[in-house]
């Protein structure tokens, strides 16, 4: 298992290495004028999000047609049935909103997106030369700093088993640097709460760093062009840690009233523990990195098709391939659609969880939730080999989080058609909510352009 230590020695001294963290500037912000910062967890999941699961079951005739033909449709969900896999969330109704009719044909679809789906580009299967900006989750990270910034997890695996340790993840903080992400329970556990759990590893660190940012710094002197631009970021990187450990090491008090606990079974990497066993350690490292301060941004790839699928309800005895059941094959005769269903109530479980932990947290004349929102989104599309023209969300967001959707199930006109907006109009409405006021966020969607339809800007109807 790879240590902090051994992580930053190869990324700084290695070429094309992972940005650690945000810059030294979204590390030093201005704290959010209301005095809470406002928090955003991007639940990214695979194969697809097909746009029927999401329709609500007690349509009258009349909405059912409309959103069957993919037009534009507004309903409010208090009196309406959630579709079943949604119902852990019944009673979040009011914060909850379903959002359909986007599209991101722009991003990279299919079997994986990589960070195309988060920065609204196509990132050549995120190589560092197809990162063409910071992905939404920095965006914002930047607009409400934090010690750690951004703070990526996953549960992703190779077909067999899952990932370990810390590992190149799918978030980047700027053009050309790919972020990395923790890639288990334990190695989250260890490297968030160090401060805590091992502070003198945390005052080895800063010696360690110290003496490579003065290697660096050398080397820097030296190089042109590229090269010397990618040093000089893990320069940056390198002070920032630094700084980070100092803040760390003056919060240890209060992040230690709120350190998760992990199971033992999470151990060197849980290659023991099933998946909903990892889910809900992740779920618990998540919320206590949101409630101590550590961050106001996670992203988290709860699965993606390579993730194996362990000790499922209904499908205990089984390793099942999502990639499998997206090609509709069934285990031990449980049919490719149940299982896929029982996937996301799992998913749900884990979202209902950070909700409630969230609400029960005082923060100002409310709880920490008035100032959180919860997007959970396909990285592929609308279906297992989507191709973008549909990407649907579902978002929970607290009273004060600035946008006017809570509580309806919310249809966008299709793609190529007037009034469609993309996942870079969403982006760019997230960002103009929360104090960035950049015109478009992404890239463009060509057919729309070829249409010579608008595409730019926010969705202003989401806009409180």
């Amino acid at each position: 298992m790879k240590t902090r230590r051994d992580f930053v020695k190869t990324s700084v001294l290695g070429a094309g290495a992972l940005s650690l963290i945000p810059s030294l500037e979204a590390f030093g912000g201005v704290p959010a004028a209301s005095g809470s910062p406002k928090r955003f967890v991007f639940i990214r999941k695979s194969n697809g999000e097909r746009p029927l699961e999401l329709a609500l079951p007690t349509f009258s005739a009349q909405d059912k047609a409309k959103d069957e033909k993919k037009e534009a449709l507004e309903v409010d969900l208090d009196g309406h049935e959630l579709p079943f896999w949604l119902q852990g969330l019944e009673k979040h109704k009011a914060n909850l909103s379903i959002l359909q009719g986007l599209s991101c044909m722009m991003s990279e679809n299919g079997h994986f997106s990589y960070s195309s789906v988060m920065g609204a580009y196509k990132s050549n299967r995120n190589s560092l030369s197809g990162i063409k900006r910071a992905t939404i989750d920095f965006e914002l990270a930047k607009l409400f700093p934090s010690p750690f910034g951004h703070v990526e997890l996953s549960l992703t695996g190779n077909y067999t088993g899952y990932r370990t340790g810390i590992v190149s993840g799918y978030s980047a903080s700027g053009p050309h640097q790919r972020n990395y992400c923790y890639a288990d329970p334990q190695t989250a556990y260890n490297e968030l709460f160090k401060s805590v759990t091992d502070p003198g590893a945390v005052a080895s660190d800063n010696g360690m760093l110290s003496f490579l940012e003065s290697e660096e710094s050398f080397k820097a002197g030296i190089l042109k062009g590229y090269e010397k631009v990618k040093l000089s970021s893990h320069i940056n990187s390198i002070e920032a840690i630094q700084a980070r450990n100092l803040k760390l090491s003056k919060m240890s008090g209060s992040i230690a009233k709120h350190i998760p606990k992990i199971a033992p079974i999470h151990a060197d990497g849980g290659m023991n523990a099933s998946s909903p066993e990892k889910q809900e350690a992740m779920t618990e490292i998540l919320i206590a990195a949101l409630i101590t301060g550590l961050t106001n941004v996670v992203t988290y790839t709860i699965d993606e098709l390579s993730t194996p699928v362990r000790g499922l309800p209904g499908n205990e005895g089984d390793r099942i391939s999502i990639h499998a059941i997206g090609h509709n094959e069934s285990y031990s005769g449980v049919p490719a659609d149940k299982i896929r269903e029982n996937i996301r109530i799992g998913h749900m479980q884990q979202v209902a969880r950070i909700v409630e932990r969230l609400k029960a947290e005082p923060e100002g004349k409310g709880s920490m939730f008035d100032n959180t929102m919860i997007l959970y989104f396909p990285e592929g599309g609308e279906t297992h080999h989507g191709t973008g023209t549909e990407a649907p969300f579902v978002v929970l967001a607290g009273d004060n989080c600035s946008l006017n959707m809570a509580g309806r199930y919310l249809r966008l006109p299709f793609h190529g058609t007037e009034g469609h907006k993309t996942i870079g109009n969403w982006y760019t409405t997230l960002l103009n909510a929360h104090g960035n006021p950049i015109k478009h966020y992404g890239d463009l969607d060509q057919e729309m352009s070829r249409k010579k339809l608008d595409q730019v800007g926010a969705i202003q109807q989401l806009l409180a």
